[in-house]
Order: C-alpha cells, then sequence, then structure tokens
C-alpha cells in the first residue's frame, strides 16, 4: 500500500484513504489494484518473455481500459528494472533528475517497490512510495523525479497517450 513521505518533516500519510485524499489533492491520481490475480512467476520473475510480460498487461485489461478511457491512454507495456537490468545505477541517474513531461506519467506497480518525488502544488515535496497493486498519475508539467527502493526492483506497467509525450524534460517549465 502507497505511503507518503514529506521531504521538509519526514512526516508520512498512511492508509488507502488518506494517500488517495492527499494525492487527489495534489490532482495526483491513486488507486489501488491488487495483484492477486497474478501467478508467482509473472509477479516474481524478473526474466520474462514479451508473451509472458503481455499477459501481465492484458490481466489488467480491465482497470487499464477504464483508467485510459477517462484519462486518453494509447498505450500499455510492462517495465522491469532490478539487479538484472544492465547498467541499471547508470540508468537511476538518469531518473532520479527532476524533470516534467507533457504528458502523465501512469505506473501501476505489479512488484517491488519505487519513489516519485513530487514538487506539490505548494512548492513542497513529499515522495509516493509504491508498491504492488499501487497506480500512480503524475500529472504533465508536474516537477519530479524516480528513484527504486532498498529492494533495488519494480515491475510496472506504464502507460502512455503517446510515447513522445512521455520524454523527460529537464528545465523548468516557464509559466505562460
Amino acid at each position: 500500500m502507497a505511503k507518503v513521505r514529506f521531504h521538509d518533516t519526514n512526516e508520512y500519510i498512511e492508509g488507502r484513504e488518506a494517500v488517495e485524499s492527499f494525492l487527489s489533492s495534489q490532482e495526483v491520481i491513486y488507486e489501488y489494484w491488487g495483484v492477486d490475480r497474478l501467478n508467482d512467476r509473472q509477479r516474481n520473475d524478473y526474466d520474462l518473455s514479451d508473451e509472458e510480460k503481455n499477459e501481465i498487461v492484458e490481466a489488467f485489461r480491465k482497470e487499464i481500459d477504464d483508467i485510459s478511457a477517462r484519462r486518453g491512454y494509447t498505450t500499455a507495456d510492462l517495465i522491469m528494472l532490478s539487479d538484472k537490468t544492465p547498467n541499471l545505477d547508470e540508468l537511476l541517474k538518469v531518473f532520479i533528475a527532476e524533470h516534467h513531461h507533457t504528458d502523465d506519467e501512469v505506473r501501476f506497480c505489479v512488484d517491488g517497490h519505487g519513489i516519485f518525488a513530487i514538487k506539490g502544488k505548494d512548492g513542497r515535496y513529499f515522495d509516493v512510495e509504491l508498491s504492488a497493486g499501487d497506480l500512480i498519475s503524475v500529472p504533465s508539467y508536474y516537477r519530479h523525479y524516480f528513484t527504486l527502493m532498498d529492494d533495488r526492483k519494480i515491475k510496472a506497467i506504464r502507460l502512455f497517450i503517446t510515447p513522445a509525450g512521455w520524454q523527460a524534460i529537464y528545465e523548468e517549465p516557464s509559466v505562460q
């Protein structure tokens, strides 16, 4: 279950309703889909074929179609990061650099853990610590970065409006 941690005070928000309420106030979507429908291999193995990755995506087709209809997402895929990932430390250096996107950044955590650090609407930074079953959608143009937690692994479904809109932009957006 996701938790929120504030950078300036190290205080936490815990519990599904409290996390969802806070994130909603920040215009960040949080949903809990669970992962009980997946078998042990789908949840725990980080050496999956493309067919097996697609099976995981299809296991959540109903939820993917629902949020896609609400938000305009058109594609879904599965990404895996673990100690088996070549150049994992170099990838993490890229992800931890603060950036934004022109589309929402959407992740549904199938296994492992990750942290999205987000600059809130009031300029205050907070972490959203994700676990298996959690979905987050960081709105377009929100400053954020991503890193792994101590287990150094995450398996997540990514949703996109367009792959080009997901590309990271590292400078501050201009105020209109």
